[in-house]
């Protein structure tokens, strides 16, 4: 068999084992870190093409580990980071008592939609929508809606899966000026992000928003009714006492309000003042700090009261980020035995029309991205041969680039390895794999939804 075919195939093979392990309760930081060293492994015996380290050692057997040790200095570095910071904000706030204060103001005015929990829940998707457009960090924006959000979803009657799926569902759509993935597609085609987000993204967006609201709302109710209990064990729960100030409720909103009003998407400032996620929180931090002196006039105590704060960072960081680096090198070991390449020589090679080659491609990114946990990467490794297809389909690129651009941000949803869901469900306790069969169903009607409207 030519060795340009093994690769994908043994890659295929992986994939299976690695899911039949996960589908098991095998422990997941385990199963995805040794199937991608196994397959990084072959890749080296089979002389493919591996990942660049910054610093080879020399040695192919220690570069192994080396990859490991690359992935979480780049993590913790960037994304890890950011995850930690949030995941030990929202253990603060819940600790002083303001993630209560925020569920017993917004209660009264939202009080309406006790009677409506559902429709409640999937209201949340345009809102972090257009969040997500300011707050452009899939994994930042999800947590700081669990830290607003979620207790205000549960409090209304819907259950903790319901409403950690929506608030993912939020960052389905990579859209906007800011995105990463946009910035990406815009320059492949050679046009301005904004315009690209004006004059194509905004009306698919839009029409994908409201499917994704109808379907989550049908979907979530129908899971709900079938495990009634998740339900009951939250509505046993409500009736909490409130000891913090209310004026405590602004607190798990000032990450966000700080995004908006300093992101570069607004220019409120005769001098550009903007802020990252990360320094957001902190920020965020020492406000609630200060509230806390203000009420308990007792520096030791608030002093001490820090811990909680790095605790929190600690949990997060063995339960997540780790699971995020070990997705990491599974990921490295897909794309190094050829497993995107394989997928583009398929659709190229099936003598599809231009239609027919679009619709293979976007559903190629979407299962990329569902299997590596990353949109980014499999868009990045599609992406920059869309120009060239196009011109041999004798197509306009924005046509081809704009479904694979939002395809790989919707697999993203859907994936258990990828970073969003595991820290939405480490704050949620349900499994990423409850998530994900909330997503799929809306997730699929969103992508059959975009290829209709592309392709008619």
């Amino acid at each position: 068999m030519d060795s340009t075919f093994i690769g994908p195939i043994v890659s295929l093979l992986f994939i299976v084992i690695t899911a039949h392990l996960l589908l098991k309760k095998y422990n997941p930081h385990a199963v995805l870190l040794f199937s991608g060293l196994l397959m990084l492994s072959i890749a080296l015996v089979l002389n493919y093409k591996t990942p660049q380290l910054s610093e080879p050692s020399g040695f192919g057997g220690f570069d192994l580990f080396k990859f490991i040790k690359e992935s979480f200095v780049a993590t913790n570095a960037n994304v890890g980071l950011m995850i930690m910071i949030i995941g030990g904000f929202v253990a603060y706030i819940d600790k002083i008592g303001a993630s209560k204060c925020l569920v017993h103001v917004a209660m009264k005015p939202l009080g309406l939609f006790k009677k409506y929990p559902y429709l409640a829940a999937s209201l949340v998707i345009p809102i972090g929508q257009i969040l997500f457009i300011a707050i452009p960090s899939a994994a930042g924006l999800a947590l700081l809606l669990m830290a607003s959000l979620f207790p205000i979803l549960t409090n209304l009657g819907v259950s903790r899966t319901s409403a950690a799926s929506v608030i993912t569902a939020s960052t389905a759509l990579g859209i906007g000026p800011a995105s990463v993935i946009t910035a990406s597609a815009a320059n492949i085609v050679e046009i301005d992000a904004v315009s690209f987000f004006i004059n194509n993204q905004i009306g698919i967006a839009s029409i994908l928003s409201v499917v994704m609201m109808v379907s989550y709302y049908f979907v979530n109710r129908y899971y709900d009714a079938k495990d009634p209990a998740s339900v009951e064990e939250i509505i046993e729960k409500k009736e909490e006492t409130i000891k913090a100030p209310l004026i405590y409720a602004i607190i798990p909103i000032i990450p966000i309000v700080l995004l908006i009003v300093f992101s570069e998407l607004f220019n409120l400032f005769p001098v550009p003042i903007t802020l990252d996620t990360t320094t957001a929180m902190i920020i965020s931090l020492f406000i609630a700090l200060v509230f806390e002196m203000v009420r308990t006039r007792d520096i030791k105590q608030v002093f001490s009261s820090l811990k909680i704060f790095w605790d929190g960072m600690g949990n997060i960081f063995k339960g997540v980020v780790t699971l995020i680096i070990a997705a990491d090198i599974f990921a490295k070991g897909l794309i190094s035995l050829g497993f995107i390449n394989g997928l583009l020589e398929l659709s190229l090679n099936l003598g599809l029309n231009a239609a027919g080659i679009i619709i293979v491609m976007t559903i190629m990114i979407f299962l990329a991205s569902m299997l590596m946990g990353s949109g980014n990467a499999a868009f990045f490794a599609f992406g920059p041969l869309v120009p060239k297809i196009a011109t041999k389909l004798g197509i306009n690129s924005t046509s081809m680039i704009l479904p694979m651009q939002l395809s790989a941000s919707m697999g993203r949803t859907v994936s258990p390895v990828a970073g969003v869901l595991i820290a939405v469900s480490e704050i949620a306790g349900v499994s990423t794999l409850q998530i994900v069969k909330r997503n799929l169903i809306p997730l699929i009607v969103a992508l059959l939804t975009m290829l209709c409207f592309e392709i008619i």
